[in-house]
């Protein structure tokens, strides 16, 4: 690929991170918990959408390693990556219909169903990385494209933010109450249109990659070989050493990330906080993350990937532990700034060093398990969140037992070694041949 084309393909890539991103924050992160557990939910608001967000990830994670081996097989990437994202534009469409209280299960229905789009599309995003970016750029593409998804989804949540605030003055005749719920209903809908909009230039720019194959599996139907090279992968993976212990410890420490992620707005609400002062502090999360995505990435070139790593997860301990002990709506503020330092950093880093340590010739295979290992963080975490919360009735005592996987995930992690990580999978490359 020439420079030019690779840089071409590099912002058409990193262009669906500030696509998706909208369904994350205003989603997954701020609209739609706060609408969930003020005007839908009657009550056990934050329990009912723990368990929601768990139901959710648990089957986005089941679906992704098998899809993502017939996605390898059949070089069609990108046609897996249209329908997931058709079916979380449909879903999240859908939501503004979602508008009287008690209709907590159509909106967990449609939730679940985004959800499922949202994190298959990202399992074949994902896997295009390693094709776009070459070994020595795929740190700082990775972490552009985080830095593009908190501006690009912080921009909706900021055009959002403006439509709830000035919504009943701009409908005066309606009962102010009501028209704060259009309002939000409007956001969720809106999600939809910009996620469909800004997907197209990957489509138009990002090639499909090379179809390769192991010169027994010609010949053989797609739906075969995609379940042989998913059970294949569940017995092999072990002896990609490295990349198997960075899967589970990455599903460690993200099971804490995920959990603060989709948890923050609905703990805040059960704390008794204003729905502005909750939103806002995800909207300047969105802000500021962004120029701190792009210095983990250039951190990483001078402290290396794993020191970078660990900062983070270092940074987020010290959160959870300050948030046990949170009480006014500026402690709050203060927690999602120390947040916006470091989620897009973490994240970035772990999507790049995941697509260091696998075969390129196996990277929707591949990344399917690191969805699994990614999407059951918002299985476990809030599953716990709930059931400690179910069981205390202490929102507080959920947070500060997220610390556990934070110095879990820095002990696993300095078991990884990269060096020998990256040469296993080019001995694994150098077996595959080209299929045209």
């Amino acid at each position: 690929m020439e420079v030019k084309e690779r840089k071409l393909a590099q912002r058409a890539w990193t262009m669906y991170d500030w696509a998706n991103s909208s369904f994350a924050t205003t989603v997954m992160g701020a609209i739609l918990p706060n609408y969930f557990a003020a005007y839908i939910a009657t009550e056990g608001a934050l329990t009912l959408w723990g368990y929601t967000v768990a139901i959710g990830s648990l089957i986005a994670a089941l679906i992704s390693p098998v899809l993502g081996a017939i996605a390898d097989f059949r070089a069609s990437k990108k046609k897996f990556m249209a329908f997931f994202i058709g079916l979380g534009v449909v879903s999240t469409a859908l939501m503004f219909f979602v508008d009287q209280p008690g209709d907590w299960l159509l909106a967990s229905i449609l939730y679940i169903l985004g959800t499922v789009g949202f994190a298959g599309s990202l399992v074949f995003y994902d896997s295009l990385l390693p094709h776009v970016a070459n070994p020595d750029e795929i740190d700082q593409v990775s972490s552009r494209g985080y830095a593009m998804g908190y501006i690009g989804g912080g921009l909706l949540l900021l055009i959002n933010v403006a439509m709830i605030f000035l919504g009943p003055s701009l409908l005066p005749n309606m009962d102010e109450t009501e028209a704060t719920k259009l309002m939000m209903r409007l956001s969720l809908a809106s999600v939809a249109l910009w996620w469909a909009l800004f997907s197209i230039p990957i489509f138009k720019r990002v090639k499909e990659p090379v179809r390769m194959a192991e010169e027994q599996e010609l010949g053989q139907s797609v739906i075969s070989v995609g379940f042989q090279r998913f059970f294949k992968a569940i017995k092999e993976i072990r002896e990609f050493r490295d990349l198997f212990w960075f899967l589970l410890t990455f599903l460690v420490y993200a099971n804490g990330i995920g959990t603060i992620i989709t948890m923050a707005v609905a703990f805040g609400t059960d704390l008794g906080f204003g729905t502005m002062i909750l939103i806002g502090t995800l909207l300047m999360v969105q802000f500021v993350a962004a120029p701190f995505a792009i210095l983990f990435g250039k951190m990483s070139k001078k402290l290396g990937i794993k020191k970078s790593i660990t900062i983070s997860l270092v940074v987020y301990s010290l959160i959870s532990v300050v948030g046990y002990f949170m009480t006014k709506e500026w402690h709050f503020l203060l927690l999602g700034f120390g947040v916006a330092m470091v989620q897009g950093g973490s994240q970035a880093l772990s999507r790049s060093l995941v697509g260091q340590l696998m075969p390129k010739s196996k990277t929707a295979e591949f990344y399917g398990f690191f969805s699994v290992s990614e999407k059951f963080n918002t299985v476990i975490g809030p599953f716990l969140f709930s059931i400690i919360t179910q069981i205390t009735g202490n929102g507080r005592l959920a947070i500060i037992s997220l610390v556990i996987f934070f110095v879990t995930g820095i002990l696993m992690l300095h078991k990884v070694d990269i060096e020998r990580g990256i040469k296993r999978a080019q001995e694994e490359d150098a077996k595959m041949i080209a299929v045209h």
